[in-house]
């Protein structure tokens, strides 16, 4: 495989990770979540044939990170510089995901991979349910793809694509996915994939939250 895949994310930690689940979880419960969700996402991409593993963290590496990965700092600013901070670091083609879709599978970004390599495709793109985007993907990569481009918001996702198009890229869809933000989108992914280790933290939190 040409394609490397670069995981943007920041080290779980208590008041800085998963802040939207709180309440009902605690900050260290929140933590928990987030360093499970990014836990898993690394074991798929460590699973995924690819030409290299990328780990775009803010913050310090953990014992949550397997083997294999190189890991560089994403850089200062907004998402969007950021991003456009990182794939202005890489050269040929590149898939970027982030950690709050730990449902994704090797199958997927292999899918993913394939897309991007596709005849005729310069991009690819994956929409989130609640309006941005989980993965995003440049045969060559522009850091051009990401100005103007407002994040945190319901559309998201949609100006993303409009700018990858403005630049006269043609965009190949993934298939939509739901992100981790509350705690009823950690408890539909976690039955999403219920024999990863995310589905088990929720267990194990949501346990908690019954006892208190």
């Amino acid at each position: 495989m040409s394609v490397r895949i670069v995981v943007i994310a920041k080290s779980p930690e208590p008041g800085r990770s998963k802040t939207r689940l709180t309440p009902p979880c605690d900050p260290p419960q929140a933590a928990r979540l987030a360093e499970a969700a990014l836990r898993d996402t690394l074991r798929a991409v460590a699973a995924t044939h690819c030409r290299e593993r990328v780990l775009a963290l803010a913050g310090s590496p953990g014992d949550w990170l397997p083997a294999g990965f190189r890991v560089v700092d994403q850089g200062e600013g907004t998402l969007d510089r950021r991003l456009a901070h990182v794939f202005s670091r890489c050269a040929g083609p590149t898939l970027l995901i982030g950690m709050d879709t730990p449902q994704v599978d090797p199958w997927l970004l292999e899918e993913a991979i394939g897309a991007l390599e596709a005849p005729g495709t310069d991009a690819v793109l994956g929409h989130a349910e609640d309006g941005g985007y989980w993965a995003i993907g440049l045969r060559r990569p522009d850091p051009r793809a990401f100005a103007g481009v407002p994040m945190s918001i319901a559309e998201t996702g949609v100006r993303q694509e409009e700018a990858l198009r403005r630049l006269g890229l043609r965009v190949g869809l993934l298939p939509t996915l739901r992100d981790v933000d509350l705690i009823g989108d950690a408890r539909a992914v976690a039955a999403m994939a219920p024999a990863g280790g995310f589905a088990r933290a929720v267990e194990e939190v949501e346990s908690e939250l019954c006892v208190s």
